[in-house]
């Protein structure tokens, strides 16, 4: 190969991995819930704090986009996307066929050390579940889910999973406040059904949970619903009525 394709087969390689960690960065910053539904992303400002020309951030913000955690909209720039009912509806039913399908392969499969390390971390969130800091909540939350789809050891699918999880993620950073209906087990009697119970009852087990998820996040997710349709591609110049100002630190870097 000569040296001008060399050099140029680098440069694609490069950049891949610019856009690579430019798409990790800003997804994880939104999974967190550091940046809310409706933020407004300046690409300007991204490139400038990761050292980046705009051509990676550009590629890492039509990934996040065609994945739907961002949008893009005439004259209103990128931001966090804003779900539509249908929205958070559909999300739930591929969540429900998905996760229903990993509880029973993981009823079925998993390993007595994973039946215990999943009992465990199930005990672990539900202690924190009452707690006002959401933050470690939400971590472990995010990594029960995880790991019951990790053992299935069905790639596909777990990475399916993963996938409608980070959505969903989102929509949950907006409950600020914990539960006060749930019950103190609501997880530990998730995973006691999945490794202790039957298929069928992991299976419903599963659907109950969602079924309560589903309810709880269109009831938190009716204002920006309100918003989305009173505003339209205007509703981002309101929603400092809904989420406050934009988080400081690193995160806040990103936005306009």
């Amino acid at each position: 190969m000569e040296a001008g394709a060399v050099e140029t087969v680098m440069a694609g390689d490069a950049q891949s991995s610019l856009a690579g960690e430019a798409y990790s960065i800003v997804r994880d910053r939104i999974v967190r819930g550091d940046l809310p539904l409706g933020q407004v992303i300046s690409r300007r400002k991204i490139a400038a704090e990761l050292g980046m020309s705009f051509l990676p951030v550009s590629e890492a913000l039509l990934r996040l986009e065609f994945e739907g955690l961002l949008e893009s909209r005439p004259r209103a720039g990128t931001r966090v996307r804003i779900p539509s009912p249908d929205d958070v509806r559909g999300l739930y039913v591929v969540r429900e066929a998905l996760e229903v399908q990993a509880a029973r392969i993981v009823c079925e499969k998993a390993t007595s050390s994973e039946r215990a390390e999943l009992k465990r971390l199930a005990a672990r969130v539900d202690a924190l579940s009452m707690q006002a800091d959401r933050t470690l909540y939400l971590t472990l939350h995010h990594r029960l889910h995880r790991r019951i789809a990790e053992c299935t050891r069905c790639e596909p699918l777990r990475e399916a999973i993963e996938k409608t999880q980070a959505l969903s993620m989102i929509w949950f950073c907006v409950m600020r406040q914990p539960s006060t209906t749930d019950s103190p087990r609501r997880h530990q009697d998730l995973v006691d059904a999945i490794v202790d119970g039957s298929p069928q009852q992991a299976a419903d087990a599963v659907r109950e949970h969602i079924k309560v998820g589903i309810e709880r996040t269109m009831t938190v997710l009716e204002p920006y619903f309100q918003l989305r349709t009173t505003h339209g591609a205007r509703y981002h110049r309101s929603l400092h009525r809904l989420s406050g100002p934009a988080p400081q630190g690193a995160a806040g870097t990103l936005v306009n």
